[in-house]
């Protein structure tokens, strides 16, 4: 067993970060307790991470000081099908104030990156086997666990793709209802999934077998798109704040670029400020003028997100965010988990069932970022949250960077969102400049609390002298553990 490395660890839900914080616990450091939580959250929050999905790492080691984005997001499949016409189709959901079209089935499943992303992050420095690093995941998938009442909320959200198949809704709905808060919930196939990979690998077993198998049945992915999936390895975009490096992920990932170019127009540090610099954001987005017309170079997805950060006592990070889109609506047989449904999302596909380029890495608006400011801390952090993600990244670090803030003053900090030249802003503290705010974009909306809506930046940091902190954002039911 490797040395001892004690650290933090910031999530989207208790037992994942509880996951990481047991390898920190058992000698392991921040990459495994990263890996760990990653497995963790396919089974407490199966609505936004799952196996048949993928994401982006930024990492550093604390050995070297190298700074390296991996991207493990789904790619297009190599090929399409000829006749799918059975494997794609829409559902309606009704929300009562508003309806959703979500495009599911086999044909909309892009080849997932988690297998290979959690390969690679053990190959970039883990220390522990797989075996002890998925130990909790299998316990808590077994055993079971208590469902929250932002799982719940999340479940009810897609309960049309969760109950779209037998399959899927003898597993999210065995009762002919989602389980409600509180109830216990068990996902045996999954644990079963975890075993499997941890004792011999998943592309030669049957899991990925019994991938290609269903998607025979309508679906584009085969055995090469599986074999010939990489993780690519990325210089991420650095910029520097104030003494402080800030590092970002690149381009094809969008968010990364708009985030750095808010921070280059931030005149100050306060709301109206950055909401004209998120305002001269959205508007180069919605133009592509400069350095932004790269970012529409392929086509780009960006729902259902949860992130993990973790850092150690060694100087090890990893900020990590990940997606299942909202899932395609059907469950790998015998293995508990959902596919994706990227292909179907409209950003990718925008019009019909086989509109998407051939073997292309996607885009995508998350941005897991890491921060080494001149009084030597070392911060992890990103958040979930779609288009808000840029917007949520974006002032946290001003606050961190520029505004002398603290890890949990700058999370727990009033949040705003400019998209199409509408504001967005929490009124949830006196003195925040509202009418200032209402002034400069006539077209608002105030929150008199704090909402999901804006993101849930989960955040850790290390200081030059040992010293841990870390939160995970109430506004999605974020959890953190310190490990000393």
């Amino acid at each position: 067993m490797a040395g001892e490395a004690k650290g933090t660890i910031a999530a989207g839900h208790q037992l994942t970060a509880e996951a990481g914080a047991e390898m920190l616990r058992n000698g392991g450091n921040a990459l495994d307790a990263a890996i760990a939580a990653l497995a963790m959250a396919c089974v407490c929050e199966p609505v936004l991470a799952s196996p048949g999905g993928g994401g982006f790492a930024i990492i550093r080691s604390g050995r070297s000081g190298a700074t390296t984005l991996l991207d493990f997001f789904p790619q297009t499949p190599r090929q399409q099908r000829g006749d799918i016409a059975d494997g794609f189709h829409s559902i309606t959901a009704d929300f009562g104030s508003a309806t959703q079209v979500f495009h599911i089935g086999p044909a909309t499943v892009a080849s997932p990156g988690f297998f290979a992303g959690l390969t690679a992050l053990r190959e970039a420095g883990a220390t522990l086997p797989f075996a002890d690093l998925f130990a909790p995941a299998i316990h808590a998938a077994t055993s079971g666990h208590r469902i929250t009442a932002y799982q719940y909320y999340l479940s009810t959200v897609v309960r049309p793709i969760l109950t779209a198949t037998q399959a899927s809704a003898d597993l999210f709905a065995p009762s002919g209802d989602l389980p409600r808060v509180g109830s216990v919930f068990q996902n045996p196939g999954l644990a079963e999934m975890f075993e499997e990979w941890a004792r011999g690998g998943w592309l030669h077993s049957g899991i990925a077998g019994q991938i290609l198998q269903e998607q025979k049945r309508g679906g584009h992915l085969r055995r090469a798109d599986l074999e010939g999936y990489e993780v690519v390895a990325r210089e991420p975009l650095r910029i520097a704040l104030d003494g402080a490096s800030v590092f970002l992920n690149p381009p094809p990932a969008a968010c990364g670029a708009l985030i750095r170019y808010a921070l280059t127009h931030l005149e100050r540090c306060d709301m109206p400020a950055m909401a004209t610099a998120l305002q001269l954001t959205d508007e180069a987005r919605r133009l592509v003028r400069g350095d932004l017309a790269r970012l529409l170079d392929r086509p780009m997805r960006q729902k259902g997100t949860t992130h993990i950060s973790t850092v150690d006592a060694q100087g090890n990070a990893c900020s990590v965010t990940v997606s299942n889109g909202t899932g395609n609506g059907e469950i790998v047989a015998g293995y508990g988990f959902m596919l994706n449904n990227i292909l179907g999302e409209e950003d990718v596909n925008p019009h019909g069932s086989q509109d998407w380029p051939t073997n292309v890495r996607l885009a995508s608006m998350m941005c897991p970022t890491l921060i080494e400011t001149k009084d030597g801390n070392l911060i992890a952090l990103g958040s979930g949250g779609s288009s808000r993600i840029r917007s949520a990244i974006f002032q946290v670090v001003a606050r961190l960077c520029l505004g002398q803030a603290g890890l949990k003053e700058a999370v727990r900090a009033p949040r705003l969102h400019i998209e199409n030249g509408h504001l967005d802003v929490e009124a949830i503290e006196a003195g925040i400049d509202i009418e200032e705010l209402k002034s400069l974009f006539p077209d608002h909306r105030i929150w008199a609390e704090k909402n999901m809506f804006f993101g849930g930046v989960h955040a850790v940091s290390a200081d030059s002298r040992g010293y841990f902190s870390s939160i995970g954002d109430d506004r999605r039911e974020g959890a953190a553990v310190i490990v000393d």
